[in-house]
């Protein structure tokens, strides 16, 4: 079960950029939810997703380093689901403009993705920074920064085309 997790029941096991699966199954999770359900339970999802696997990240660190020997394993996706939740948090959107535009919905979860995939990769100051802290805090902490700027780089970008 811990694999599992750690993995997101086997995403972080795929040959080529592991975090980009995590990341790319946490969009489409949250895109279909606002398209198909409504933004309050999107939103909903995504808390859960960022504290579920926040914890799991930080508690199962340990195991996943040792089991994979080495720090910040790339099976480990976890980190990636719950930083690509945070960014999508940072939305200032109701469902009045969800329902009236949703091709702009999907553009907002394509520049989300998009920028949060940047700074996870790129790792600029402070991101960088974090993942050297020891066992699961380093594997997490850097995911939840980059998750944080680039949900302020889309609440800026959700910002100018709404007016």
């Amino acid at each position: 079960m811990r694999e599992r997790l750690l993995t997101v029941f086997g995403l972080g096991t795929l040959p080529r950029a592991p975090g980009t699966w995590g990341s790319l199954a946490t969009t489409l999770l949250f895109t279909a939810t606002i398209l198909f359900i409504d933004s309050w339970l999107a939103n909903l999802f995504m808390i859960a997703l960022v504290i579920v696997f926040s914890v799991a990240t930080v508690r199962l660190g340990p195991w996943a380093e040792q089991r994979w020997g080495r720090s910040d394993p790339p099976q480990v996706v976890s980190d990636e689901v719950a930083g690509q939740s945070l960014v999508f948090l940072c939305l200032p959107w109701g469902d009045v403009l969800l329902h009236a535009a949703p091709l702009l919905c999907v553009l907002y979860a394509i520049v989300g993705f998009g920028l949060f995939r940047i700074l996870d990769i790129l790792k600029p100051p402070p991101i960088g920074l974090l993942q050297h802290l020891p066992h699961g805090w380093g594997i997490l902490l850097d995911d939840l920064m980059a998750g944080l700027l680039a949900g302020l780089g889309l609440w800026l970008v959700a910002m100018a085309t709404m007016f």
